[in-house]
């Protein structure tokens, strides 16, 4: 198969050729790999491949024989490597199949290596000490946000049609909107975290997946989803399947439009702007939508500091396990320095601030829950702004304590995380890019609690009405030389 040819179809589509022996997974396997080999030198995205496993049976699931990668952290695979962008767990070997890696077998998809990721995905850019920056397809020199910035740039360029991704403050929306890509962040509960953690960064973190197409994504959460036995959280079981919400009309919705950010930071004009054409859009396929002001539960300040406890003691616990397993000392030669200084933090918490930590959980999951109990969605911008330049990410908060780069992280994607403290549903939608550069802008809509049936409802609708499968990237494998 040509790579001009592979490009054009999503996972759902080559799983298709597939069943039909128009090709075989093998081949797909093959032309991921050339693939990879054309573009990744360009975008570093893919950190390692591995050969193909066995061939699953064509047509035995809607993505069997589909080409796949998997996010270098939270998801292990027997026998290989698994570094969690840290150079603490470098040649870290996993020596067992996690709940998920079972189950993402079991759907028949062809995992062929991993993804870049951020130290300990503790960043919504990309650009670990380990293996270095990762490049946004559409412009190289920018990041392709984080921390899913690997499987978010190697979908985007055509390497393979969909890849795994985790969210603990934006990190599979993030890269969605600065990739051009769709990405949904399920309920928590909605995918399992086990065997070896019942739940990551407490709740606030969850499996999913990037891909081109809405139906993929629907796809693939029909075939993961579900809690397995001793699972703390346990998302209700959808009525139907996700692949046929795709198409099902999602009726006249309430839609709320907020357009400034929690925290208050400034919003750039062009991404203020592509959110009111989006609000004009969805008014235009029938839905209500208007302006809104979101109460958070709690302070912003307060939001940062209890989600700066949670993040920095889950983070103390992974980095001791680690070094304790790999006899390596924690210091500036194997931490990044915004994660040892997370670290140090993290030990400093006490129990009670711990406790209040899970107490601004709750503020804010009953905050939210009562907006969803008056509106069916909220709109907002996925980022406050287009993908920043490789190497600014981090400007302004560059020395500073545990709590400051919390702050800074939260400040660089301030319309995120407030979901995954809840725990409700949230999707970017790339329908809209920057008038003077081209560069893609996510649109962001959230869910309450349980409703990703209507989130894939409206994507599918909005897939349909403004189309951007056309649009591809400058660094990308159907342009390749060979192609």
């Amino acid at each position: 198969m040509k790579l001009s040819e592979y490009v054009t179809y999503d996972g759902v589509g080559l799983a298709d050729l597939v069943a039909r022996g128009q090709v075989t997974a093998a081949e797909l396997a093959s032309t991921a790999r050339r693939a990879s080999e054309a573009v990744n030198p360009r975008i570093n995205a893919v950190v390692e491949t591995w050969p193909a496993q066995d061939a699953p049976a064509p047509g035995s699931t809607p993505l069997a024989g589909v080409p796949f990668l998997i996010k270098d952290l939270a998801v292990t695979m027997a026998g290989r490597r698994v570094e969690l962008g840290s150079r603490l767990a470098a040649g870290n070997v996993a020596g067992a199949d996690s709940t998920l890696m079972t189950r993402l077998r079991r759907a028949g998809l062809v995992t062929l290596g991993r993804t870049t990721t951020p130290e300990f995905a503790y960043s919504t850019t990309t650009e670990g000490a380990l293996y270095g920056p990762t490049r946004n397809p559409w412009d190289p020199t920018r990041s392709p946000g984080g921390s899913s910035g690997g499987s978010g740039a190697a979908v985007a360029a055509g390497i393979v049609p969909i890849a795994h991704a985790t969210d603990a403050a934006g990190s599979i929306r993030v890269p969605a909107a600065a990739n051009g890509l769709f990405g949904l962040k399920p309920t928590r509960g909605r995918i399992s975290m086990g065997p070896d953690a019942d739940e990551v960064f407490n709740g606030l973190a969850v499996h999913g997946v990037l891909s081109r197409s809405v139906r993929d994504s629907a796809a693939l959460l029909d075939l993961v989803h579900g809690a397995e036995a001793g699972d703390p959280y346990s998302a209700q079981r959808p009525e139907r399947p996700y692949a046929q919400e795709v198409t099902r009309s999602p009726g006249s919705l309430r839609i709320g439009l907020l357009t400034r950010p929690w925290g208050g930071r400034a919003v750039e004009g062009t991404v203020v702007d592509a959110a009111l054409r989006s609000a004009r859009l969805a008014e235009s396929l029938g839905h209500r939508v208007e302006e809104v002001r979101v109460d958070l539960g709690v302070d912003w300040e307060e939001f940062v500091l209890a989600n700066a406890r949670l993040w920095t003691t889950n983070l103390a616990v992974w980095i001791d396990g680690l070094a304790a397993a790999s006899g390596r000392p924690v210091d500036s030669t194997t931490l990044e320095p915004e994660t040892l200084t997370s670290y140090a933090y993290g030990r400093t918490v006490g129990g009670t601030e711990f406790v209040q930590a899970l107490a601004m959980r709750n503020g804010v999951a009953r905050a939210i829950g009562r907006y969803f109990a008056e509106y069916d969605l909220l709109l907002t911008p996925t980022l406050p702004e287009l993908p920043v330049p490789l190497g600014r990410y981090a400007e302004g908060a560059e020395g500073g304590d545990a709590v400051g780069w919390l702050r800074q992280v939260l400040h660089r994607s301030p319309f995120t995380a407030a979901f995954n403290v809840a725990g409700t549903p949230a999707m970017s939608v790339p329908l809209e890019t920057d008038p003077a550069t081209g560069l893609p802008i996510g649109i962001q809509f959230a869910a309450g609690h349980g409703r990703e049936d209507l989130l894939f409802r409206l994507a599918g609708q909005l897939e349909q009405a403004a189309p951007w499968s056309q649009r591809t990237p400058a660094v990308w494998a159907g342009g390749a030389h060979g192609a």
